[in-house]
């Protein structure tokens, strides 16, 4: 019975998040709420355990304005959410790279004979399989899936809680990577917007239903 339970919270939760374009900006998420919501992001998984991300809360403003400008599809998400996110993409998670091994040593807690011992599979992991050493953009395009991981569990863990959210790419990436770098937000150039994220409540219920395939429609088993 729990389980049942808990499996139609669930589902209920997808049922109930939309695309959100306008929230209702009297309506503040709570500290604790959100750090629940950053939470659900920190803790999700990533490919090899890289976590080749950061969680950028924009709350400034002057910030929010500047990137009203360059991002069309956050014209009503910027003003009106009550927190809003860029997640951002390590530019070079390299297995070799100094950050990664950082963070084998300082996070995994990994010993140093270990990532000796498990860097030849990394990096024919990255090498071979994954084609990641072809170019820059190959290797910051693997490190942008990851964050979408992340962004997935933070809208979910948001909605199970009837906090609404919007994902968001409708933006200039060129433009937007230009003004957080003029606010010393990438570190240096280690960093690069990979996609946004508003959350609030919403201004408005959806004009109609959510809808999507039947699950035959996108399901096939063999």
């Amino acid at each position: 019975m729990k389980d049942t339970l808990i499996k139609q919270q669930v589902l209920d939760a997808f049922h109930f998040r939309h695309a959100t374009k306008k929230f209702d900006p009297a309506r503040k998420i709570t500290d604790e709420d959100f750090e629940y919501i950053l939470e659900a992001g920190r803790l999700s998984p990533s490919s090899v355990g890289f976590e080749p991300w950061k969680f950028l809360v924009v709350q400034n403003k002057e910030l929010r304005g500047k990137l009203k400008e360059v991002s069309w599809g956050a014209q009503g998400q910027l003003p009106t959410a009550s927190h809003f996110v860029i997640i951002l993409a390590q530019k070079n998670a390299r297995y070799d790279s100094p950050d990664v091994i950082d963070h084998l040593k300082n996070v995994k807690k990994m010993p140093d004979e270990v990532i000796q011992k498990i860097s030849g599979r990394y990096r024919s992991f990255q090498e071979v399989d994954m084609k990641l050493f072809e170019s820059s953009r190959a290797m910051f395009d693997w490190s942008s899936k990851q964050t979408y991981i992340a962004l997935a569990n933070m809208m979910t863990a948001a909605a199970l809680i009837g906090i609404d959210s919007c994902p968001i790419e409708g933006f200039d990436y060129d433009a937007v990577n230009r003004i957080l770098a003029e606010n010393g937000l990438l570190e240096d150039g280690k960093l690069e917007a990979s996609v946004m994220a508003a959350f609030g409540y919403r201004g408005e219920e959806p004009h109609r239903e959510k809808t999507r395939k039947e699950l035959k429609q996108v399901v096939q088993w063999v």
